[in-house]
């Protein structure tokens, strides 16, 4: 589902507003669904944005270093330039990888009507060139509405994933597309969402899609009876995504080994996990924390984003068959489908500075995090790997887990050991060596992992 601001929007990113900053503190793939019979057609389900950690830094003209973040406002803070450091992504640039000649597209209900003004406000501060984002209005998005607080959570699920996408690929082509339903746990917005992922995939105008969105399996219409057709009835986009050899990343959740229930702000007092993040054809994207000095060095080692807004979603499907290519690690999946694949910086204390002026009474630079912030960031990673590659890579997941095989210093894929994803009142998974339900493979280092990955 999305991020989104307290209580409201979308659901995978967290978003915590306050007065002042100071106040706060592969073919076979194609078929993976488990038993059930076809549920009639999707009815209503939520999507809601995986933005999870929204500090409000008012009056704020410039972003502040790290170490005054912890001294004034008790979090770490940091720049997409202290990112590209700590995934080591330096080289690539040096050689010429920046995701030039790729696209990445991005899916968000109602979009901003100021992403290019924010975008290029936040390139000056940074020094990133610049880019055209290419908005697509898919169908008829209503007008932006600051009163709306979905449209504000999703204003600045946009601005989070557009702004990371490119810092982390400066020179992929950015495409936002734009829809007119939020996604409500169950089914609407969700067939908006898809129909226009098909139709770009289909058109030739993806290498990469980006999903900082999500609904509850167990929300889905006919899910408590093992009916999962409304559910398996959305995978169409994945589908063409497949046969087309786009890659496809959603966000694994903000709540842990939990998530949100149908009525506004519950949640499940059991493991339950989410979709699209749950399709072995999507690759699921957990949560890490970051402790990075000013200059992006890592001070200690990444462990599972657990903090006290949110924890990285993670678990097992009740929907869908363990894939193939987790076949190696079915000791901690058992028969179904585990989630996250792999993790990226999502931690709230390790928020993301992003510049946004789409809400008239809250302009200026604001921390984000959350999935939803781990997920563009990644996909910059993936267009830099297409880029290197010379094509699309499409399904990451069987090269990921086959790489995982190998030592670090040649995947690229580090592995998270510290850190659980309880949340809610409901038991997580523990970070342990190798796969794990908390984190996944684990993180990457950059440059290792996208040469390894690109097989070059």
């Amino acid at each position: 589902m999305g991020a989104f601001p307290v209580g409201h929007g979308p659901r995978h990113s967290t978003v915590v507003r306050t007065a002042a900053l100071l106040a706060a503190g592969a073919a076979a793939l194609t078929a993976g669904a488990g038993p059930g019979g076809t549920a009639a057609a999707p009815t209503a389900v939520h999507v809601r944005p995986a933005s999870a950690g929204h500090i409000s830094a008012l009056g704020l003209n410039t972003p502040m270093a790290t170490s005054a973040c912890v001294a004034k406002v008790g979090l770490h803070c940091y720049s997409p330039l202290q990112y590209r450091t700590a995934y080591h992504l330096d080289p690539l640039y040096r050689e010429g990888i920046t995701g030039k000649g790729r696209t990445i597209v991005i899916v968000d209900s109602f979009g901003s009507p100021t992403i290019q003004h924010d975008l290029e406000t936040f390139d000056r501060q940074w020094g990133i060139p610049d880019t055209k984002v290419e908005v697509v209005k898919w169908g008829k998005v209503p007008p932006f509405d600051p009163a709306n607080q979905d449209h504000l959570g999703w204003a600045g699920e946009s601005t989070l994933d557009v702004e990371y996408a490119h810092a982390i690929a400066p020179d992929a082509h950015i495409v936002l597309v734009e829809t007119p339903v939020a996604e409500t746990e169950g089914v609407t917005g969700l067939p908006e969402m898809m129909d226009a992922e098909k139709a770009l995939i289909d058109a030739g105008r993806a290498d990469v899609v980006s999903q900082s969105f999500g609904a509850t399996e167990n929300t889905f219409p006919g899910f408590d009876k093992g009916a999962f057709g409304s559910l398996t009835n959305l995978r169409y986009a994945f589908k063409a995504a497949a046969q087309h050899g786009v890659t496809v990343l959603a966000a694994s959740g903000d709540n842990g080994a939990t998530d949100s229930t149908e009525g506004p702000g519950g949640l499940y007092p059991h493991r339950v996990d989410s979709w699209p993040s749950s399709d072995p054809l999507v690759t699921s994207v957990g949560g890490t924390q970051l402790t990075l000095d000013d200059s992006g060095n890592r001070t200690a080692p990444d462990g599972v984003w657990h903090d006290k807004y949110g924890a990285s979603g993670g678990g097992i499907s009740g929907v869908f068959t363990r894939p193939w290519y987790q076949a190696g690690v079915s000791q901690v999946t058992g028969d179904h489908r585990g989630t996250p694949d792999i993790s990226m910086s999502a931690a709230v204390d390790g928020a993301a500075w992003t510049y946004e002026s789409y809400d008239p009474a809250h302009v200026g630079w604001h921390l984000t995090g959350g999935t939803s912030e781990a997920t563009p960031i990644f996909s910059g990673i993936v267009a830099l790997a297409d880029q290197l590659a010379g094509h699309r890579l499409g399904q990451l997941n069987w090269r990921m887990y086959g790489l995982s095989r190998l030592p670090a210093r040649q995947s690229g894929i580090v592995d998270v050991t510290s850190g659980n994803n309880s949340w809610g009142g409901v038991d997580g998974y523990q970070a342990v060596r190798g796969y794990d339900l908390a984190s996944g493979l684990g993180t990457i280092d950059g440059a290792r992992f996208v040469h390894a990955i690109a097989g070059r």
